[in-house]
């Protein structure tokens, strides 16, 4: 005899998606998430200013040099395995947007280099980076054309 599982009605099965969904703070979250990313930011800020006091850079120069470093140490933080373990208690605020760009892409170079360097590292690369760049230049052309509109030609919106 061929047993037939019953399908669970629908209080049964809000019950189950009840039972099983993992209950969440909301405020411990998002104190984390502050926490995390401020101490990147603050980790920047203190770069900058070491370099603009030490090093005589000017605050253009500095904050250029601020973006490479934190790229840098994303990406070492990614190889070694350690920012994952960030954004895992941070959340949100260990995706602050240079150090999170540089970890999606250091990661998806590190997961598919087994597969050599064309078809691993050259196709994958750039899967999640991809469309952040290619919305990143398309929000600078329409808003480029906003700022043509309005101050070139002086049509206001």
């Amino acid at each position: 005899m061929i047993q037939v599982k019953k399908e669970p009605s629908k209080e049964e099965y809000q019950q189950i998606v009840k039972n099983l969904t993992p209950k969440h703070n909301s405020l411990l979250n998002c104190t984390k998430a502050f926490v995390t990313g401020g101490t990147f930011c603050v980790l920047g800020e203190v770069m900058k200013q070491l370099m603009m006091k030490y090093l005589n850079l000017s605050k253009k120069d500095s904050l250029l040099y601020v973006t490479i470093e934190l790229i840098l140490l994303s990406v070492l933080l990614t190889g070694f395995n350690f920012y994952g373990k960030i954004t895992k208690f941070g959340g949100a605020g260990g995706l602050v947007p240079i150090t999170g760009f540089a970890n999606s892409v250091a990661s998806a170079a590190i997961e598919y280099q087994k597969e050599g360097q064309v078809f691993g590292i050259g196709v994958k690369i750039f899967t999640i980076a991809g469309p952040v760049i290619l919305y990143g230049i398309f929000s600078s052309f329409v808003a480029g054309l906003i700022y043509l509109f309005t101050k070139q030609w002086g049509w206001f919106l």
